[in-house]
């Protein structure tokens, strides 16, 4: 058989699926690379925990500055913790994980094309999947989300080589399928065994086979059960057990009352966030139209050929691997998409459904002998209209003298919760002089689009060529996004903060707001006794009133005796929020260290 059962050629890369493997190493372990160091936010927040895993040796309760953060499960801060322990702990190693997992995923997207219908199938897939702009944009910060969509992709594969009467280690299929289950709740929760489960499911109903003796004989429940069962509770169990109260069933969210790791996890996490009724709120969602059409965007530009779907056939009645992937592809975007269409959304909620759609587009062109030309048109087109816009910015600012760091270009808007937690949310802030800070990206970015006006001159004579080409194309773009990064490091990060920090003399630092706010100074300075002004907010607040929970929060009163003392003391404080504190304790207390991003690093007594 094709796919993974064939041992002999395991190892034997193949021209096609060498070419993938190369590009999607190549898209996300040069996104590794620093600089841009981690961003502040949830990106440096994540190697913070998994550094504070090893430091402490604790590896069940994730925590914050000493505050436990029992939100998520803990599978993506030991597999961050598990690199830091081989090669350090840099910023750079914190990124491994996540983009291994990306290149993993293309690859598997490779073998389930290449199993379902042919190896170029499996090919398109891959490069469609590895190079599409979703993929890439959602992977710049440590989020574990494509490592979830990585194991509800090995798991719906392993569900169609169970089913398939011709597979003859079924058993061995529902030990790998249960085992990535397990890994998804290890990374995400409960989401990562609704998912399968559901599109599995909705599959046997739609195809009628739902009552089939001979599908659940090859699916060997307890077996699945029994492997779920095994990988995934012992954490669970034990988290419960080192986080009192045990049991909390309470259906009301609440500031001030801390329940316990189970309430917590179980239902403010799961349950009342999909009903939308969780405290904190501090997430914002997406209008449902847009969550719906913006897929056409992260697919790009592969979406392109998505109308030639419509060549696909798409049967209840499944007579071979190609149409139980085309219709379990349907099944697997319909419970994805439904379920959060339901529920809160963020625009990287529907990247579990990225290797369906590539799945569909890599097998509706293989059945074409050459590229469709509306899909190329549509790219060509794009590249089309980027040239002109991108050579007309680099016009309009080719008189425009830089210093000092972009943030000083942009305008920056005060709903932080309405704009920033969108993924696309700094576009805003961009202004026409701000483009003269990203001179270099603009020109990357400019070479990447005559790729793929090439690719279209090579379609009906080279097909995979031009294949290639539009991918070639994706990754220098990706490159060119990666510069834009190094650029906007000092406005979404506080690394030049924590380097100031390591030149001044030792005292206490204080950081102004929620732990997020400069999550990266935790990360590069790493200070053992930080407070907190006012962050008693958001994702630490829970964890805050846990019993024998540090003292680590200060308001404006304790600050200001802090401020007064004679011991050497820093604050990091976004420059809008600073007004206030000049005037609660007198600007003439404040020395300035250093100033990056529209940040301040300062302390209380002269240098």
């Amino acid at each position: 058989m094709s796919g993974f059962s064939n041992e002999q050629n395991f190892m034997k890369f193949s021209r096609y699926e060498s070419i993938v493997i190369f590009i999607a190493l190549s898209v996300f372990l040069l996104g590794c690379y620093a600089p841009p160091g981690l961003m502040d936010d949830v990106d440096a927040v994540q190697a913070q925990i998994a550094r504070t895993m090893l430091d402490s040796g604790d590896f069940i309760t994730p925590r914050l500055n000493k505050i436990a953060y029992m939100e998520k499960p803990p599978m993506k801060y030991w597999l961050i913790a598990g690199f830091f322990s081989i090669f350090g702990e840099y910023d750079w190693v914190a990124r491994l994980p996540i983009a291994l997992g990306a290149a993993l995923l293309a690859w598997v997207v490779f073998h389930f094309g290449k199993w379902t219908a042919s190896e170029r199938a499996g090919f398109q897939a891959g490069l469609a999947i590895s190079t599409c702009i979703g993929l890439f944009l959602f992977t710049r910060v440590l989020i574990g989300d494509v490592l979830v969509t990585l194991s509800i992709t090995l798991a719906l594969w392993s569900f169609l080589r169970i089913i398939d009467d011709n597979e003859s280690h079924p058993n061995r299929w529902s030990i790998i399928g249960a085992t990535c289950i397990s890994m998804g709740i290890l990374l995400k929760g409960l989401i990562s065994i609704v998912f399968p489960l559901a599109i599995a499911g909705l599959y046997l109903i739609v195809t009628r086979q739902i009552f089939q003796r001979r599908v659940w004989q090859r699916v060997n429940l307890p077996l699945f059960i029994f492997v779920i069962l095994l990988i995934s509770s012992p954490w669970h169990i034990i988290a419960i057990v080192q986080n009192p109260p045990y049991f909390d069933f309470s259906m009301v969210s609440e500031p001030g009352k801390y329940r316990g790791f189970f309430w917590l996890y179980f239902f403010n996490e799961h349950i009342l966030r999909f009903l939308g009724r969780r405290h904190p709120k501090d997430y914002n969602t997406v209008p449902l139209l847009s969550f719906w059409l913006l897929n056409l965007v992260w697919l790009f530009p592969w979406s392109a050929f998505l109308p030639y779907l419509k060549r696909l056939k798409f049967t209840i009645n499944p007579e071979n691997r190609l149409e139980r992937t085309t219709i379990l592809a349907v099944c697997w975007i319909a419970v994805v998409m439904g379920f959060f269409s339901l529920s809160t959304t963020q625009e990287y909620y529907s990247m579990p459904i990225y290797p369906a759609l590539a799945l569909l587009i890599g097998i509706a062109l293989d059945k074409k002998d050459s590229l469709p030309r509306f899909g190329l048109w549509v790219i060509a087109s794009a590249c089309l209209a980027a040239i002109p816009a991108i050579l007309g910015i680099l016009y309009l600012v080719r008189n425009v003298q830089v210093s000092g760091d972009i943030s000083k270009a942009l305008a920056k808007t005060d709903d932080v919760y309405g704009v920033y937690t969108l993924a696309l949310g700094h576009f805003g802030d961009l202004t026409l002089n701000s483009f003269a800070y990203l001179r270099f990206p603009l020109v990357m970015a400019l070479i990447s689009t005559f790729l793929g006006l090439l690719a279209f001159y090579y379609s009906k004579k080279m097909r995979d060529i031009a294949f290639i080409l539009i991918a070639i194309m994706m990754l220098i773009f990706f490159q060119a996004a990666q510069q834009a990064l190094i650029v906007f490091e000092p406005y979404l990060g506080s690394r030049p903060l924590a380097e100031g920090l390591r030149d001044v003399p030792e005292g206490k630092v204080i950081f102004d707001n929620q732990y997020y706010t400069f999550s990266s100074v935790f990360f590069y300075f790493n200070p053992k006794d930080a407070l907190l002004l006012n962050g008693r907010i958001n994702n630490l607040e829970y964890g805050s009133y846990a019993p024998n929970a540090p003292d680590v929060f200060i308001d404006d009163n304790e600050f200001k005796e802090i401020w007064a003392k004679s011991d050497r003391c820093y604050l990091l404080v976004e420059k809008p929020s600073f007004k206030r504190l000049q005037d609660l304790v007198g600007a003439e207390k404040f020395y300035t260290v250093r100033e990056v991003g529209g940040k301040l690093l300062l302390t209380n007594l002269k240098l």
